[in-house]
């Protein structure tokens, strides 16, 4: 169990009364076709497949022993239709949009696959508008403490990106990197936010997290 304060200078947000904590469960979004073909996506707005939507279906009904109270998500289309399958699966109002819930920005490397990518990488060539970690972290942090601070002593679920939820994690386990597929689709993070106070609850990379600290990340 981790717990991390968060103290990036732009990030006061808003306090979080101690006794209120909230919440939250990051889910990645179902499979599209350009994760069954290991392709990246980042901001590139790709649909779910009909495997996707499954894996939707099921993580509704995986979370539906819990009291959610709601269902946000990232402004991208696979992530919308995920997180409305869950909000339906749940008898949760329509998912409200929190734009800075989305994917990491890949630049170059967006439709390309994580083989190219390598061969990229091992070329040296500069990656011309892939977004830092830490601005990921940046952005998304804030909005989920925003988030808990809008549902005090809630259960909210945030249907996001691997990029996303892996740079989250990253941040709280201060690792360098975490498995491929430690962040699969579909997949559910769960934090409580006390005030500033981040802590992974549990997380469905924990058991990839603790195998290996060098492998390569998994298309977005």
């Amino acid at each position: 169990m981790i717990v991390r304060l968060w103290r990036h200078a732009d990030a006061a947000g808003p306090v979080v009364d101690a006794s209120a904590a909230a919440t939250i469960a990051l889910v990645r979004h179902g499979e599209t076709d350009w994760n069954r073909e290991g392709r990246i996506q980042g901001s590139t707005d790709i649909p779910m497949n009909e495997t996707g939507r499954g894996q939707a279906r099921a993580t509704a009904s995986r979370l539906g022993s819990a009291g959610w109270d709601a269902v946000v998500t990232s402004p991208l289309v696979r992530a919308r239709e995920t997180a409305e399958i869950i909000a339906h699966g749940l008898a949760l109002p329509a998912p409200q949009v929190e734009r800075d819930l989305a994917e990491r920005r890949h630049g170059m490397l967006e439709g390309r696959t994580s083989a190219e990518r390598r061969a990229l990488e091992a070329q040296a060539v500069p990656i011309a508008g892939l977004e830092s970690r830490v601005s990921v972290v940046s952005r998304a942090v804030p909005s989920l403490l925003r988030l808990a601070a809008r549902h005090p002593g809630g259960a909210v679920v945030a249907v996001t990106h691997g990029g996303v939820i892996q740079s989250v994690l990253l941040h709280l386990w201060e690792r360098r990197s975490l498995p491929s597929g430690a962040v699969a689709n579909g997949s559910v993070h769960e934090l409580l936010v006390t005030g500033a106070r981040l802590q992974v609850v549990r997380s469905d990379a924990d058991a990839a997290a603790g195998v290996a600290d060098l492998a390569e990340e998994a298309p977005a």
